[in-house]
């Protein structure tokens, strides 16, 4: 393959989203996580935990989301240039359905959470659109995964009391015991039928301690007469379903699964052969593109940085990413349909280095690659699997995939379009 410079547009997008992205946030910095590197001398200063009324309004647009969905959004908001990249690639391909878009977005070199969500362009909009809340989210969840969950809690609870969370014909709402903890769960009716939940948090949950994101709500002419929360016309996942939901939350463990038998988990895992076996949910700081982390601490640990970086540090770190998705390129034709995990080259990435393509801050865009695989069952719901040792996981700086396995129970997730 052939790389290709980047185009005068691309460079300026890029520049764009890198310098939304390095603007500081509303949201305090966070602690480290307890699986934190050390810090170094420059470090010592200990990061500042976001406090439960920021994480609230913070979590407030999703909080209500089918359990499999949100856990995949929050993965996915880790890694904001991709999504960005996914966004820019949707529009380029509007006439992509089905099969056809499952298996063109699969060939692209993004991490499966973000190859996931192609099948939900309301959601991909969402994200997109509003990147500067979505690198915020996906800096919480890396920094404080468990109080994160736990903020999603607290507002499905206000939403439940105020009587605007039931049951409908499209979702089921229960409640349950996990690990000692009473947690409200969300799944599709239908497993394989799905739909994105539209709501005004104020209407929903009730005024805010701390301001709601300002970002798009759907007027008041949205929604039925007498109900706070619509629903779009309901999606079937068809291909973008083989082997069940991917991502699914480990209720009373605070943390997040991964399902292996999902189409593009399961397709990311045998040409990268990396952590095939179970485990929760581990960022990839490979597909981050370079995009700053939310405190040192994150960007430590992850070995990246963060917005207080000088541009020459930020160039540096994107290099090294760069050439760590470099080295762990699966070999020639590894990524064809049905060939065995042994043909990929060890590794954490599909590299994005040297693949042809347009670039997205220090990302290639490839132009082409092949590969698809699809297995197995469904995934979502409540787990009661039994805790790993991390909740957000370790990770190298060639980057571990964001991979491992759900002991969930079946369930669902949530989409769909707005009319």
């Amino acid at each position: 393959m052939h790389s290709k410079r980047a185009s005068p547009g691309r460079r300026v997008i890029a520049a764009a989203v890198c310098a939304a992205l390095l603007i500081p946030s509303n949201v305090a910095s966070a602690s480290p996580h307890p699986q934190a590197q050390a810090t170094t001398p420059a470090t010592t200063a200990a990061a500042v935990k976001i406090p439960n009324d920021q994480l609230d309004s913070l979590v407030a647009p999703i909080a209500l989301y089918p359990d499999p969905l949100l856990a995949q959004v929050l993965a996915a908001s880790t890694y904001p240039l991709e999504i960005i990249q996914l966004q820019q690639w949707m529009s380029k391909h509007p006439d992509l359905k089905g099969e056809a878009l499952a298996a063109a977005v699969e060939k692209e070199n993004w991490d499966p959470s973000v190859q996931g969500l192609a099948a939900l362009p309301d959601v991909v909009k969402r994200l997109g659109d509003d990147i500067k809340w979505t690198a915020d989210l996906g800096n919480a969840f890396l920094a404080q995964q468990s109080d994160v969950m736990d903020a999603v809690q607290r507002m499905r609870k206000k939403a439940s009391t105020a009587g605007n969370l039931k049951t409908t014909e499209q979702q089921k709402v229960t409640t349950q015991v996990v690990q000692t903890k009473e947690v409200i769960v969300i799944q599709q009716a239908n497993p394989q039928v799905i739909y994105v939940p539209a709501y005004n948090p104020v209407v929903v949950y009730g005024p805010p301690i701390y301001p709601y994101p300002p970002i798009y709500y759907p007027p008041p002419g949205y929604y039925a007469a007498g109900v706070a929360i619509g629903f779009g016309v309901g999606i079937a996942m068809g291909a973008f379903w083989g082997g069940g939901w991917g991502y699914g939350p480990r209720w009373g463990y605070g943390s997040v699964n991964i399902n292996v038998n999902n189409r593009y988990v399961n397709h990311y895992n045998r040409y990268n052969n990396v952590n095939r076996y179970g485990g929760n949910w581990n960022h990839n700081p490979a597909h981050r593109g370079g995009t700053p982390y939310g405190d040192r601490n994150t960007a430590n640990r992850y070995g990246g940085t963060t917005r207080g970086d000088s541009a020459a540090t930020r160039q540096a770190s994107a290099r090294q990413n760069s050439g760590a998705s470099a080295r762990t390129q699966p070999a020639a034709g590894a990524n064809r349909a049905g060939a065995s995990p042994a043909t990929s080259s060890a590794g954490a990435n599909r590299g994005a280095a040297g693949a042809g393509g347009d670039r997205v801050g220090n990302r290639n865009i490839p132009s082409s690659s092949q590969g698809s695989s699809r297995n197995g069952n469904a995934f979502g719901g409540a787990s009661s699997s039994r805790p790993s040792s991390s909740a957000a996981g370790r990770s190298s700086q060639r980057g571990s995939a964001s991979v491992g396995a759900s002991r969930a129970r079946s369930g669902g997730g949530g989409g769909g379009r707005r009319r």
